[in-house]
């Protein structure tokens, strides 16, 4: 047998002998990957974080039908700009954190340009791709409306989207992506849904907006715990970083009182508002989970669960506004 046979039986598989190498360094080993293109492909779309861009949209929904009969051709749009948007933003923080080298040590699922699953340029094309429908969709918005001032609000949320992780100086990078997250999946998202769809935005719209932007950011604190010691090494500085994890903690659970907060004010005001508090039987669990996980699985269970209370959270309150 020959010495180079000898030591491949010895080390035994690569991929195998990698995690090994980082398990004992201390980091968690990253867990195994899609198998296929297509899997792959969905798994970078990261179809769990779509909640966030559907929740304000249906609250913003809700609160238009308040006001006025709505167009369903327009809310249907309204729904393709945020989830196209959603994507397109996925896909440009999987190339750009890619290509700076931040995926190098994360914990989480695997991504397309930092695992080398998918060149670069591909990934950056599909972003580029989703951008654009996103763009469409929002252009027919503006076309069928004639508020053509929404072009401008249209390419301030695609720039918001890019510069998250893009760019020389990326300001989810500078602890600025909770503020961001905040203005765009709450604010912009319900209250611009609500005007496209009524022409005015009313309270419900405002508050609604602030619920679920505060759900949105306890999402993203979820995320950013979890990776602390990892964002560290890259010197990505984001909110928990700064805080700390307890801090951090304290935080994630701050950002959902604010939304339970809202909901209790309007559940003096609509009959049916008070039954989206059902939605604290996976809040609950979310946030034991979140104070007291330790392990990285833990922390993308408390992701989900939040992500499912956003998303039940903005249906439901913007039903109890229509109906």
């Amino acid at each position: 047998m020959s010495a180079t046979k000898s030591k491949k039986r010895r080390s035994g598989h690569p991929a195998r002998a990698h995690d090994r190498g980082r398990a004992a360094s201390g980091r968690p080993a990253r867990p195994a990957g899609p198998k296929t293109a297509a899997g792959a492909w969905i798994a970078g779309a990261r179809l769990r974080t779509l909640p966030l861009s559907i929740a304000p949209v249906a609250l913003g929904t809700g609160a238009a039908m308040v006001m006025t009969d709505i167009s369903k051709l327009l809310m249907v749009l309204c729904f393709l700009v945020a989830v196209f948007l959603q994507i397109a933003v996925n896909y440009s923080n999987d190339y750009s954190d890619g290509v700076r080298g931040t995926d190098d040590v994360r914990v989480g699922p695997p991504r397309l340009t930092g695992s080398g699953l998918v060149p670069a340029k591909r990934v950056l094309a599909a972003a580029i791709v989703f951008f654009a429908l996103a763009g469409a969709a929002g252009l027919a918005i503006t076309i069928i409306t004639g508020h053509y001032w929404l072009l401008a609000v249209g390419a301030a949320a695609i720039a918001a989207g890019w510069f998250y992780t893009g760019g020389k100086h990326p300001y989810g990078y500078y602890a600025l992506g909770e503020l961001f997250v905040f203005v765009f999946f709450g604010l912009v998202a319900t209250a611009g849904t609500t005007f496209i769809l009524a022409g005015d935005v009313n309270t419900e719209s405002w508050a609604g907006g602030v619920a679920v932007g505060a759900i949105a950011c306890a999402v993203l604190m979820a995320n950013n715990i979890r990776d602390i010691e990892q964002d560290k090494l890259v010197k990505k500085r984001t909110l928990a970083v700064l805080i700390g994890r307890t801090a951090s903690r304290v935080v994630y659970v701050f950002w959902l009182l604010v939304a339970y907060a809202v909901l209790a004010f309007f559940a003096l005001l609509y009959p049916l508002a008070p039954l989206v508090f059902f939605t604290l039987l996976a809040a609950v669990p979310a946030t034991i989970i979140m104070l007291t996980a330790t392990k990285p699985r833990e922390f993308v269970t408390a992701l989900q669960l939040t992500s499912l209370v956003g998303l039940a959270y903005g249906i439901g309150l913007g039903l109890a506004f229509a109906y």
